[in-house]
């Protein structure tokens, strides 16, 4: 793996963290307890900052990055992920927020200042236009996305599954198995 400072700032990586050692993560992030980053990843945090919350899981090929301040925007827009999502293959995370319980599917790209609330299912190939606020509740679909249908209670369940075999799985890699 791949962890470079840039101005000075390192990431920080909590316990039980797994990176792929094809993956890439340059400056200002903080992975929290569990967190898997699979392979040929890359993420840069520097510009702005990465934060990923604890059980989440970032699969192959995706990108994850942010937009940088400005006079216009002082804050710019960072990226912050919650809780227990799992971000599948390919995907484009920029500047944007997700909370607790997502599945974000193949190919997606959720652009900047999107916030998508917790429990949520964003079907493989969609985009998020810039500023679209997903509710909780909801599998979106499309491209721009749109609401297809409320998620039934298995996959709302499947949500948090989902993050646990990921959790199972990077504890199998760091142990060699």
């Amino acid at each position: 793996m791949t962890i470079r400072a840039y101005k000075g700032i390192t990431p920080k990586l909590a316990s039980g963290v797994y990176i792929d050692e094809s993956s890439v993560l340059v400056g200002d992030i903080e992975l929290a307890e569990d967190v898997s980053i699979w392979p040929l990843v890359a993420a840069r945090g520097d510009v702005n900052f990465i934060r990923i919350g604890a059980r989440t899981n970032i699969q192959d090929g995706s990108v994850l990055h942010l937009s940088r301040r400005s006079s216009n925007k002082p804050e710019g827009s960072p990226l912050i992920i919650g809780e227990d999502v799992t971000v599948g293959h390919k995907v484009m995370l920029h500047g944007c927020t997700l909370g607790n319980r997502i599945l974000v599917g193949m190919g997606a790209i959720v652009m900047d200042d999107v916030i998508v609330e917790d429990e949520v299912i964003i079907g493989a190939g969609s985009l998020v236009p810039p500023g679209k606020r997903l509710q909780s509740g909801y599998l979106y679909v499309g491209s721009p996305v749109k609401p297809a249908r409320p998620l039934n209670e298995a996959e709302k369940v499947f949500l948090a599954e989902s993050a646990a075999n990921y959790v199972q799985l990077k504890n199998e890699y760091l142990a060699g198995v």
